[in-house]
């Protein structure tokens, strides 16, 4: 499935490339909708279709603009992570136009799941990369500072799973954590869930929007 949309995903990719530009794409969707998964793949495939030392794509994932755990921690946060309050919203909004631009090399922040902190400047985009994937939850809602970026976005992705798929996803994500089956609902349920269900009620629509429903919730699962 990962691979045939990601398929879809470059042909769209192509017939909205800027010409003489810098192409910025957006892959949106709820937390374990597959949206980093598919992206990863995207700019994977974009980069076998070429042969120079130049990345032809280049992946931007929102989540390295998560605010420090101490920060959060400070202001009654850190239980809501992952929801919009918890980002630097306009520090990446602002990289997103300077990337769209830039004709330097640019270094952006990535987040590290296992230490579960942003590491600064861990991903370089090279001047002459025509492609840039970005990824996350919100960079289509409805609400400022994301509404900055509808015109600096060439073509946009929503990835929307149903909510019972989501469920059992975030549920197992949370039990590959070490937690029982009634805490990682909980966990879930408190935080996970409210933000899913915001995406789905507040994004605009795509130009391309993809399921993503996958029954075999018990393996890999998609982020």
């Amino acid at each position: 499935m990962i691979q045939e949309d990601a398929e879809r995903v470059c042909d769209l990719i192509s017939s909205r490339g800027q010409v003489g530009g810098r192409t910025i794409v957006a892959i949106a969707g709820p937390p374990a909708s597959g949206k980093s998964t598919l992206a990863e793949a995207v700019v994977h495939a974009l980069n076998a279709q070429q042969d120079t030392s130049v990345p032809h794509a280049a992946l931007f994932p929102m989540d390295g603009y998560h605010l420090d755990n101490r920060v959060l921690e400070e202001r009654g946060l850190l239980s809501r992570k992952g929801a919009p309050e918890t980002f630097d919203a306009h520090g990446f909004c602002s990289a997103v136009k300077t990337i769209q631009t830039a004709e330097y090399e640019t270094f952006h922040p990535v987040f590290d799941r296992n230490q579960d902190l942003a590491i600064a400047n861990a991903i370089p985009i090279h001047p002459n990369t025509p492609v840039v994937v970005a990824e996350g939850n919100y960079l289509l809602m409805e609400q400022d500072p994301w509404t900055s970026l509808a015109d600096v976005f060439s073509a946009t992705v929503f990835v929307c799973p149903t909510l019972e798929e989501l469920k059992i996803r975030l549920r197992n994500r949370w039990l590959q954590h070490g937690f029982d089956p009634k805490t990682a609902l909980e966990r879930a349920s408190r935080n996970d869930l409210p933000n899913a269900e915001l995406v789905l009620r507040s994004s605009r629509k795509a130009d391309l929007t993809l399921s993503q429903n996958d029954s075999n919730t018990g393996a890999h699962q998609p982020v």
